[in-house]
């Protein structure tokens, strides 16, 4: 059991929960106007990890088969005969239920939004199947993270903190493009859909410069709309030289850069968005 649970947790890559908390984090900072009491803050991050551990499972078992024919993606547990369906299946009733559980314990909007949460982050492993807008389609499922935790603090929805999640949702979609250049040729065998099958690798590119670009632009609105101070300010400027810096280890004709692209850079964008309005929210407590 525990031997499956570590292959599970490989095969999901539960660390890169990393990418998508801070942004959920932020949105509760935003919400508290400072830093949320550890009970809130405990169970928004339990809720947002039981979450992205469901969807992934769920991802890896719906796209076994497609997996099993990629030379990227033939060494994943599934399609590599390390676990078994029948216990993927009870991974992700278990992730699931302690999601619905944990926004239980937040508030009754959190708990009564959890299972559409759950739908719309699941519900993206079927997208490369018919659209080629499937990355952004992941890009809103990462950017319900910041609206779900404002819900989880205030107990009610506030439009503008949607401006978040637009930013989340095309910084997702455009570093989705970029990791999924590397599977261009598999793609256009296979008949699935993907921004690089349909404009090729060069134009998948700058289509993904394009939403970072309109990130960037919703970022910079956050700013405004809650009327955040300097920390904020500096962190999004230090995000836009960022994203500018992933689209330079990128080239249509050298992807072996993607991974540092994908994971390190985009790891320390949403950390720095993190603490830069944490930061900011803090400084005005003190006041």
């Amino acid at each position: 059991m525990l031997h499956n649970i570590r292959v599970t947790l490989d095969m999901i890559k539960w660390e890169h929960s990393f990418l998508t908390l801070p942004f959920g984090l932020t949105g509760a900072v935003i919400a508290a106007n400072g830093i949320p009491g550890l009970r809130t803050l405990g169970w928004i991050c339990v809720a947002m990890i039981a979450a992205r551990s469901a969807a992934m499972a769920f991802n890896r078992l719906v796209d076994a088969d497609i997996d099993a024919l990629n030379p990227r993606t033939s060494i994943r547990a599934l399609p590599a005969g390390l676990l078994s369906h029948q216990f993927v299946v009870c991974f992700i009733i278990a992730a699931s239920a302690l999601l619905i559980f944990a926004a239980r314990m937040l508030n009754p909007l959190a708990f009564y939004l959890s299972p559409l949460a759950l739908i719309i982050v699941c519900a993206y492993s079927y997208t490369k199947r018919f659209t080629r807008w499937a990355h952004l389609f992941l890009g809103f499922a990462m950017g319900i993270a910041p609206a779900a935790a404002w819900v989880a603090v205030r107990g009610t929805l506030d439009p503008r903190v949607l401006i978040v999640t637009a930013a989340v949702m095309f910084w997702g979609g455009g570093f989705d493009i970029l990791y999924s250049c590397q599977d261009y040729h598999y793609d256009v065998a296979s008949g699935l859909h993907s921004i690089p099958r349909a404009f090729g690798i060069a134009g998948a590119l700058r289509l993904a410069r394009v939403f970072h670009i309109i990130a960037f632009v919703f970022f910079a609105w956050m700013l405004f709309a809650f009327g955040l101070g300097r920390f904020a300010v500096t962190g999004v400027a230090i995000t836009g030289l960022a994203l500018f810096y992933e689209h330079t280890l990128v080239k249509a004709n050298d992807l072996s850069k993607v991974n540092a692209a994908f994971f390190t850079t985009n790891g320390f964008i949403s950390m720095l968005i993190l603490f830069a309005v944490a930061a900011d929210r803090i400084l005005l407590a003190h006041r």
